[in-house]
């Protein structure tokens, strides 16, 4: 996707309702009415190097961001019981949800050209989002690292 077509602090967070990995459905703006800011974040593969080092690092964090008031979900294309299998094998404990038909990716402009070993390929692009809880986007982060992007991230929040 191009860079003018992506998501920028301000904008207006596309809603969206995803089947999770524990049954049932998760719908972004149920989460904002809650008062509760969401951290959403896009990544290309359950059970796979990359993603399990971020999905850790994520179940890790997760009592801290969740005592600032996040909420975190993790969105990928694979299905729901393939993400029940990547929480059981890692225990993790943060929401998995599934976008098979990549339309929420595309809303948020995570799927698209990107280089790979070198190569200019299409798929998911490892993304980061914070939305407040007024629907705006407050974090727009794009082509982020599995290591260590949780930990840059609790700092830009400053949460401990």
């Amino acid at each position: 996707m191009p860079e003018d077509q992506r998501l920028a602090v301000g904008d207006a967070a596309p809603d969206f309702t995803l089947a999770a990995d524990t049954g049932g459905e998760v719908n972004l703006y149920d989460l904002l009415e809650e008062g509760r800011k969401v951290i959403v974040y896009f990544y290309p593969a359950a059970m796979t190097p990359g993603c399990t080092t971020q999905a850790c690092d994520f179940t890790d964090s997760l009592d801290a961001l969740q005592g600032a008031g996040y909420t975190v979900l993790g969105i990928s294309k694979d299905s729901p019981s393939k993400l029940a299998k990547f929480r059981e094998r890692d225990g993790l404990t943060l929401t998995l949800l599934s976008d098979p038909e990549l339309a929420v990716h595309h809303a948020y402009g995570t799927f698209g050209e990107k280089k790979l070993y070198g190569k200019i390929v299409e798929g998911v692009i490892r993304s980061t989002f914070v939305v407040g809880p007024e629907g705006k986007i407050e974090v727009a982060q794009y082509n982020v690292k599995a290591t260590g992007h949780v930990a840059k991230l609790r700092r830009e929040l400053s949460v401990a």
